[in-house]
């Protein structure tokens, strides 16, 4: 299971031209699902994304410009979308492979109870819908990259 994780001002989802979820300050969390993915793989990635200290008293940091803070710590809202793309390899010629990507089915069920983990916590969880064609729409919240040396 791989989950991708971005902090954002806001965010939201919307199939068809309709806003299906929407969230202010919180994560958007991309899952992709493996083709031998099981609860067990759901549970640890639901326990890691929420314990992720990536969030501050500030977006800056604290004083030492670090993150302390967990989804938890701030009640952060969550956008949790299905993505199997996220399994897409390209190893091989022009054209992604998708094969150990989870079958939509068992994935479905997989994905509902990953969604019904999150959901647990008491935090804001919206979603899109499993197989849709969707637009995501994304505010990233997060420090800019500083690099001391012109590539």
């Amino acid at each position: 299971m791989r989950a991708l994780v971005q902090r954002v001002s806001q965010a939201s989802v919307s199939i068809d031209g309709e806003i299906t979820g929407s969230i202010d300050a919180g994560l958007v969390i991309l899952v992709g699902i493996h083709e031998d993915d099981d609860e067990e793989d759901v549970t640890y990635i639901v326990s890691k994304t929420l314990n992720l200290r990536i969030f501050s008293n500030n977006t800056g940091g604290d004083e030492a410009g670090r993150f302390d803070r967990s989804a938890l710590d701030i009640h952060a809202n969550l956008l949790v979308i299905s993505q199997f793309t996220l399994y897409g390899d390209t190893r091989r010629g022009r054209r992604p492979s998708f094969s150990h990507a989870m079958p939509p089915e068992p994935a479905a069920a997989l994905f509902d109870c990953t969604l019904r983990l999150f959901e647990q916590t008491g935090l804001n969880v919206q979603t899109g819908q499993f197989q849709a064609h969707m637009l995501v729409s994304i505010h990233n919240d997060g420090p800019g990259f500083h690099h001391d040396r012109l590539c």
